[in-house]
C-alpha cells in the first residue's frame, strides 16, 4: 500500500505569535498655522505620521532639522519687512535648518518681486547670498505644495551617514585660537575681536578693561560685554 505524505495544516487556533517586521513610521512636526497649507497632507498621502504643535521656531521638524517654509509671496513680504532676518535668526539655535522657498513653478521670484514690491532683482539675489553665506542656511527652491511634501518625505527617510573615526579636526595658530574664544561673546564679531585683541593684546587685559576703555575700541557693544564679564554664575 502506497504511503501518501501531507504537508502539515496551518492551524489557525494556534498560540504561536507570527513576527512581523514593522518599520516604525517617522512623526513629522509641523507648526499648527500650517494647517492651511496643502503640504501636511500630501505627507499624510505619503504614509508619514504627523502631529501639529505650537513651534516657536521653524514650521516644520525633520528628524531633527527645522525647516523654514516661504511662498514666492510670503518670502517677498518677509523679505521687505525684514520679519524673515529675524526668523534666520532664531533658526541658528538648530545645527541643521532649511529654507524651503514654494511656489517657483507660478510666480517669478524677480520679476514678480520687482512688481509687486518694487525690489529689484538684484537686490534679491543679494538677499538669498545672505541667507547662505552669512545665516548658512540651505536654500530650497520648490515647485509647489507636492514637491515641497516630496523633499519633506524624502528627507524623513534618508539614513543617517556614519561619520569616519579618523577625521582630524581643524587646529586654530595662536592668534586664531584667541580670536575664536572673543567671538563667542554675544555681538562680538570677527573685526570686533581683532579691533580687542589688537589694543589689549590679551584675553586677561580684555576682562579688566573698564567699559570706558572698551567704549574707546569698540563703542555700543563695550556695555553689553562688560555686563556678560561681570555677570554673576549665581
Amino acid at each position: 500500500m502506497k504511503t501518501i505524505k501531507q504537508k502539515p495544516l496551518f492551524d489557525i487556533f494556534s498560540t504561536k505569535k507570527i513576527k512581523k517586521k514593522f518599520r516604525k513610521k517617522q512623526t513629522i512636526t509641523i507648526d499648527y498655522r500650517e494647517r492651511n497649507s496643502l503640504v501636511p497632507s500630501e505627507l499624510v498621502a505619503s504614509n508619514l505620521n504627523i502631529e501639529f504643535k505650537e513651534l516657536k521656531v521653524a514650521d516644520y521638524i525633520v528628524k531633527g532639522v527645522a525647516i523654514e517654509r516661504k511662498t514666492v509671496s510670503d518670502f517677498m513680504t518677509s523679505m521687505k519687512n525684514r520679519r524673515l532676518l529675524k526668523q534666520l535668526q532664531e533658526l541658528q539655535q538648530y545645527e541643521k535648518k532649511l529654507l524651503i522657498i514654494e511656489g517657483i513653478e507660478e510666480q517669478d521670484l524677480y520679476t514678480d518681486t520687482q512688481e509687486q514690491i518694487g525690489m529689484h532683482p538684484n537686490s534679491v539675489r543679494g538677499f538669498l547670498l545672505s541667507i547662505l553665506l552669512k545665516y548658512n542656511v540651505p536654500i530650497i527652491f520648490a515647485k509647489n505644495s507636492e514637491d515641497t511634501a516630496k523633499f519633506i518625505t524624502l528627507l524623513s527617510k534618508k539614513k543617517e551617514t556614519i561619520q569616519p573615526l579618523n577625521v582630524k579636526k581643524k587646529t586654530h595658530n595662536k592668534k586664531q585660537q584667541l580670536q575664536f574664544i572673543i567671538e563667542s561673546f554675544p555681538g562680538i564679531g570677527p573685526t570686533t575681536s581683532k579691533k580687542l585683541l589688537t589694543k589689549f593684546k590679551t584675553i586677561q587685559n580684555i576682562i579688566n578693561s573698564s567699559e570706558e576703555e572698551l567704549k574707546d575700541c569698540i563703542g555700543k557693544k563695550a556695555e553689553l560685554l562688560k555686563q556678560l564679564v561681570d555677570r554673576n554664575y549665581g
